[in-house]
């Protein structure tokens, strides 16, 4: 049985930023499957205008009694909203029995309001950007001026490092590795392999 892999959607989630992940876990041979979760069975609309029926609520996720592989959380429009804040229990879970969250964009912005980025080394869309989104955030001593960063069990990841973000999953989940997973990278990142 593949291991799912739940991806977060939220109202105005930033559709590109897990595109380059999704399908490489979907590969038979990967041994993943994605599920698309949220706190509702709610249509999330996408930044880009796709309308997307989440696969399941999380509570009816965690009813099957199956916890995920990963939690993948794309950035997006409204992870300050209060709406969004029960997200929190789902990442709390995760941390708490060892699960890899991976986030990008204003989804690190959200951890950094609730506190999950005070232990691990990670990035965001600037330093400012979190300070600004998360004035309780008190990580700044860990942040990390990169595209990406994995520390543990945490991957974060800024605005414009989609291909990192996914490099870095694909990595942690052991799908690719050494060779074979530079070389997906630099694919995605630039279109050809180098003679």
């Amino acid at each position: 049985m593949k291991k799912q892999v739940w991806i977060v959607l939220t109202d105005g989630f930033a559709d590109w930023e897990a595109s380059y992940i999704s399908p490489e876990l979907n590969k038979p041979e990967a041994g993943y499957q994605v599920r698309t979760i949220a706190l509702d069975k709610a249509v999330k609309t996408s930044m880009g205008g796709f309308d997307v029926l989440p696969h399941h609520t999380w509570a009816e996720a965690c009813e099957k009694g199956n916890d995920p592989a990963m939690v993948i959380l794309p950035g997006g429009t409204s992870w300050l909203a209060e709406v969004n804040v029960p997200i929190r229990e789902l990442v709390r879970h995760c941390f708490q029995r060892g699960i890899p969250v991976a986030a990008i964009c204003d989804a690190t912005t959200f951890l950094a309001k609730h506190g999950f980025l005070e232990n691990h080394k990670h990035t965001g869309n600037t330093l400012g950007y979190l300070k600004q989104g998360a004035p309780e955030y008190r990580g700044e001593r860990l942040y990390v001026e990169a595209q990406s960063v994995c520390d543990g069990n945490l991957i974060t990841a800024n605005g414009s490092a989609a291909v990192e973000f996914a490099r870095d999953i694909l990595k942690k989940l052991g799908v690719l590795e050494g060779e074979a997973l530079e070389q997906w990278f630099h694919i995605a990142k630039h279109g050809f392999l180098s003679a």
